[in-house]
């Protein structure tokens, strides 16, 4: 069943996810990104991200509920987005570093991971607060 802080969770991933990500990508460091040659694509295809962050925002506000603990709402929030930035990094980041030609491999690892843990932060608090203080029992309660 769908609920109304899944909805909210998913929107709040794919709301802040767009804004840090054109910010980052496409304003503060896009001449760092040109020089660095990883991105071929000379205008992005902007309706193919925005599928990719409901994809990814369906799937983290429905795993976010499962995981439980009796943590704050933020720290909570705050763990669970540095995970999953870290699973998504490891895709994003270094397997395009390892497939893609960059002109600078130091520069983009240091860059787009930084990236990832602003963005997971963030998006893991907001999450965090979206679906509030999880009612645990002890014997069910899974450690992140």
């Amino acid at each position: 069943m769908i609920t109304r802080k899944f909805l909210l969770a998913t929107l709040g991933y794919i709301v802040v996810t767009f804004i840090i990500a054109a910010a980052w990508h496409l304003v503060l460091f896009k001449d760092l990104y040109d020089q660095l040659g990883i991105f071929s694509r000379k205008e992005p295809l902007i309706h193919l991200g925005l599928i990719s962050m409901m994809m990814q925002g369906f799937v983290l506000a429905y795993i976010f509920p499962i995981l439980r603990t009796n943590e704050t709402v933020i720290k909570r929030g705050l763990k669970f987005g540095i995970l999953i930035g870290i699973l998504m990094a490891s895709s994003a980041v270094f397997a395009e570093a390892g497939k893609q030609q960059v002109s600078s491999l130091s520069t983009w690892l240091l860059l787009e991971s930084t990236y990832y843990v602003i963005q997971f932060a963030i998006v893991g608090t907001v999450i965090g607060l979206i679906y509030g203080k999880a009612e645990v029992e002890p014997k069910q309660a899974t450690k992140l």
